[in-house]
């Protein structure tokens, strides 16, 4: 832009060359008018160059492939989420984008990557509530989970499940919780990210049961060790239903407000007489905080067209993922979720003591 205003703005030096020798008509202007009307004019046409430059922009991008930062393991029901959901993407957008995997630290490494990236739209990150709400509460971290980033539109969420080994004795969740108040600290629950950290805990809480918390680095060797009878109990995702259908681990009771679609037979903590243990994970879209609102819009625009992709419904409902009604798609509907959820479980969290492990 500056380049533009040294060319266009003729500088006092070459404007009196051009004078030299000049004799006015005595009826004409004088001769200081003449260059002072001509460089008004040129530094209005230059000052209209950035204006028409940023619109020309916009409406360009993106020119080139966009990259999503997925806090979790290639091959996790997050990053299938986040393939899924890109590839439509690319419809809409015109171009593609590449998943990069940036897993540990609960996801705050990759979404602090994701904080520090240059906001031109070109660097977007895949958040749930883990990485983008309670890590705030957990860690001490580089940048702020709320107020760092630009949402671009919540897409799914889930619930998590209690699941134990195929050989508990309890048949239900009230024989479960009389299981455990009978057998204090002698059960273990796998722990694989701060949420089913914090579930697992506020279960303990209000139902007043003890067993040992077992750190797990990733959903695969969490559910390998629940079907081989080496832990107790887990709260997992819809993914690991599965293992529960074909009779390797049992299923107790789901964090939603309603039974999930893809588990009906399972029953609500409400339902158990549990409507404090309502728990509901999600995903969406954020990019660094002052990425143009025009760029967010384009965002947002792809992820609605994506979410209504009958083929990304069928597949993300396969995966336990609910999608969020059209209404809700918005920059400001995901906000507005952030907000809440901090609201409500950063003080558990604080109360329960809960640190980064």
């Amino acid at each position: 832009m500056k380049a533009s205003l040294r060319q266009a703005a003729p500088s006092p030096q070459s404007s009196s060359r051009r004078c030299v020798g000049y004799r006015p008509h005595p009826k004409a202007p004088s001769s200081g008018q003449h260059p002072r009307r001509q460089f008004l004019r040129l530094a209005v046409g230059a000052a209209a160059v950035p204006a028409v430059s940023r619109i020309a922009w916009a409406q360009a991008y993106p020119t080139r492939p966009i990259t999503m930062i997925v806090s979790a393991a290639a091959g996790s029901a997050t990053d299938l989420t986040g393939r899924l959901v890109a590839d439509r993407m690319r419809a809409s957008l015109g171009q593609p984008i590449i998943i990069e995997n940036v897993g540990g630290a609960d996801g705050s490494i990759g979404v602090g990557r994701a904080a520090r990236a240059r906001p031109d739209g070109y660097t977007i990150d895949l958040g749930f509530q883990g990485n983008h709400v309670l890590n705030g509460a957990v860690y001490s971290l580089q940048y702020d989970v709320l107020k760092d980033f630009a949402p671009i539109s919540p897409l799914v969420r889930s619930s998590n499940v209690l699941f134990a080994r195929k050989t508990m004795p309890a048949k239900n969740l009230n024989e479960l919780i009389a299981w455990l108040k009978a057998n204090p600290n002698k059960a273990s629950a796998a722990v694989t990210a701060v949420g089913p950290r914090l579930v697992a805990a506020f279960f303990q809480k209000e139902t007043g049961t003890q067993f040992t918390l077992v750190p797990y680095r990733g959903n695969a060797p969490a559910a390998q060790d629940l079907a081989a009878g080496q832990i107790d109990l887990w709260f997992g995702g819809p993914d690991q239903l599965p293992l529960m259908r074909a009779g390797s681990i049992k299923g107790y009771a789901v964090t939603s407000d309603q039974r999930m679609a893809v588990a009906s037979d399972i029953p609500t903590f409400a339902e158990m007489g549990l409507p404090t243990l309502s728990f509901s994970n999600w995903m969406g879209l954020f990019a660094p905080k002052g990425t143009p609102k025009d760029t967010i819009e384009k965002l947002n625009g792809a992820a609605v067209d994506a979410l209504a992709d009958q083929t990304v419904r069928s597949r993300l409902a396969d995966l336990g993922q609910e999608i969020f009604t059209r209404e809700q798609q918005t920059p400001e509907a995901l906000g507005a979720l952030q907000k809440a959820d901090a609201e409500k479980w950063w003080p558990i969290i604080k109360e329960l003591g809960i640190k980064a492990e």
